[in-house]
């Protein structure tokens, strides 16, 4: 089974793509790739630019590394209660390639923040809209107050219920694909 992880995130330093990587740790004798969106940046989206540059390679490589997954985990950032600028562009543009971004992939939904409300705003944005865009959403978890529930010397969740949690939402994403 081939995971494909990222966060929704262009931080150097994010809590999201440590979450990321640990929840796909967690699923059992997988190939696991971990994507930094920032090796897919490319101008702001617009009708204009794209009338320009068509469908940039970027857009197209991401494309097909989503396509090559057997499963996908994406853990989102909020910026002021939505997704962040960064990876709001980079679907743009590959929705333009094809609706079905997720290419009916199974797909566990991840958000964390610093704080209690655990991005659970993005989250709810993420989980409603996937569906319209070919995402096969086998469950979806916010982590509020990551560093009170997040071991960072570890690389784990410290927080029982959390992590119990997590293990039964990437055990949905690994039957799917079974």
């Amino acid at each position: 089974m081939k995971i494909l992880a990222f966060a929704a995130s262009n931080s150097s330093k994010s809590i999201n793509k440590q979450l990321a990587t640990y929840a796909a740790s967690l699923v059992e004798g997988a190939e696991v790739e971990i994507l930094d969106i920032n090796d897919y940046e490319m101008p702001i989206f617009s009708q204009d630019r794209e009338e320009e540059l068509g469908q940039p390679e970027l857009a197209q490589k991401f494309f097909a590394k989503l396509g090559e997954a057997d499963g996908i985990i994406i853990s989102f950032a909020e910026h002021n209660g939505s997704y962040t600028a960064a990876y709001k562009n980079l679907f743009d543009w590959t929705s333009r390639i094809d609706m079905k971004v997720f290419q009916n992939k199974p797909m566990v939904l991840l958000a964390t923040s610093p704080g209690p409300g655990g991005a659970k705003s993005v989250l709810a944005a993420a989980a409603g809209s996937a569906p319209y865009f070919a995402a096969d959403v086998k469950a979806s978890l916010s982590i509020p107050s990551f560093f009170d529930n997040f071991d960072m010397e570890k690389g784990e969740l410290k927080n029982d219920e959390l992590k119990q949690a997590l293990k039964e939402a990437v055990f949905k994403l690994h039957q799917a694909s079974a």
